[in-house]
């Protein structure tokens, strides 16, 4: 680290002791969270209970659908 970087930081903060790496975990996967308009979700959500499945399913099932169709027009 540089002279300069280490100016960056306040003296309080000391990572001489921390290990490189030690919460990396290679493969993890992150489901990212997915925020809809307020409109949108209540429809999403009406449609999935009229038809009986889960909102999570509805929305994936529409998803892959839209993809299908984006890579049919490319």
């Amino acid at each position: 680290m540089s002279q300069t970087q280490r100016d960056d930081l306040p003296a309080e903060i000391d990572f001489s002791k921390g290990t490189r790496g030690k919460f990396f975990h290679p493969g993890t996967r992150l489901n990212l969270p997915v925020y809809l308009d307020d409109q949108v979700q209540s429809r999403l959500a009406a449609l999935a209970n009229a038809k009986g499945v889960d909102f999570s399913t509805l929305v994936n099932d529409l998803l892959r659908k839209d993809i299908e169709l984006i890579e049919m027009t490319q």
